[in-house]
């Protein structure tokens, strides 16, 4: 039967914008954890902290209205091609980054109560308490998006912002963490899935009227910089349409770089967020727990610290990727054929594709 969803498919070469977009989502989120960690460890805010109060309104929106813009190409799919790119492959990646992560984060705990640390890592299943919520919550989307794929886009879509809005009304309440980040966070996953032309076209306009766009980045900025001031993103509605204006931000913001080399290293990060998501932890543990404590804030600058912070936990997994790629530790960042529900045929096309 031929498909009459509504949703046209986006563009199928790689769209340089998008990359960059992703880098700029990972390096906010990062830095939210450094600040908050190193600010935590001083008992101290540095200059880095209104940065972060700032990105708060559409750090995650953004993060998740990405996630969606490509789903068109697949959502029609045999379904075990389609679980087996949406929902096996994130399902590899956090069993996989729970088991190593674990460990590092509940040291103490490991040595002192190993059986917690054992149930800790199976009741991470049902209600993930560390930084792999968002890959947890991306296969129940594309879960949730699958069996809605043909219900009108306006039927959905204003289901999902109703949902948005009892939870910040705090009427979605259930302290189950997967329930209440779905009803906060899938608005923005289903509006990059369901207007995925429209924010492709508005990127393009954006290439071709660098002044227009400038100009609206600065009234943006002011007024999100004015809302936040207010703590309006945590008010019903507003922090619905502070999240889309954001988010909405960032790609003209994404869209303007692609004129710039000098902001390649944002592509760069984009194109390997995946990386970077999977193990920033380490070099973050490593910075907080060992050695700030022991050289102390450099200069006594709480915020020149936790961009030290921000720069290890980036660039070290970049580091590292690079390092093992093509090596037989290349499992930790591509799927081997073994996970996966169609196995050799799918070995099959990548290698056809790497030939390419």
């Amino acid at each position: 039967m031929v498909s009459t969803h509504p949703i046209a498919a986006p563009p199928a070469q790689r769209v340089d914008w998008v990359d960059y977009a992703k880098g700029i989502c990972i390096i906010l989120v990062v830095m939210m954890h450094a600040v908050n960690g190193v600010e935590y460890l001083f008992d101290e805010q540095g200059w880095m902290h209104p940065i972060i109060d700032f990105a708060r309104p559409f750090r995650i929106p953004d993060f998740f209205l990405v996630a969606g813009l490509f789903l068109s190409r697949s959502i029609h799919a045999p379904l075990a091609d389609y679980l087996d790119r949406k929902v096996v492959h994130f399902i590899y990646f956090y069993v996989l980054w729970l088991t190593l992560q674990l460990p590092v984060l509940e040291f103490d705990a490991l040595v002192s109560h190993p059986g917690y640390v054992l149930k800790l890592w199976f009741y991470s299943f049902v209600e993930p308490s560390n930084s792999l919520w968002f890959v947890h919550m991306l296969a129940i989307f594309y879960v949730v998006t699958r069996l809605l794929r043909n219900v009108p886009v306006w039927i959905v879509f204003a289901g999902a912002f109703i949902l948005q809005s009892l939870y910040q009304l705090v009427l979605i309440d259930t302290g189950w963490g997967v329930i209440d980040r779905f009803a906060n966070r899938y608005v923005y996953f289903f509006m990059g899935y369901a207007f995925a032309p429209q924010i492709f076209r508005f990127a393009g306009r954006a290439t071709k009227a660098p002044w227009i766009g400038a100009l609206g980045l600065l009234a943006w900025g002011i007024l999100n910089w004015w809302a936040v001031s207010l703590a309006l993103h945590e008010e019903v509605v507003t922090s619905f349409i502070l999240g889309i204006a954001g988010a909405t931000a960032v790609c003209v913001v994404s869209a303007l770089l692609t004129r710039f080399r000098a902001a390649d290293f944002l592509r760069y990060c984009g194109r390997h967020s995946i990386v970077i998501y999977l193990t920033y932890a380490f070099p973050l543990v490593a910075m907080e727990r060992l050695v700030l404590p022991a050289i102390g804030a450099p200069f006594g600058d709480v915020g020149l610290a936790s961009a030290l912070t921000l720069t290890f936990a980036v660039a070290l997994p970049l580091a590292f990727h690079a390092l093992i790629r093509g090596t037989p530790l290349n499992f930790l960042y591509v799927r081997p054929d073994w996970a996966s529900l169609s196995g050799s045929e799918r070995g099959k096309r990548r290698a056809a594709l790497s030939a390419k």
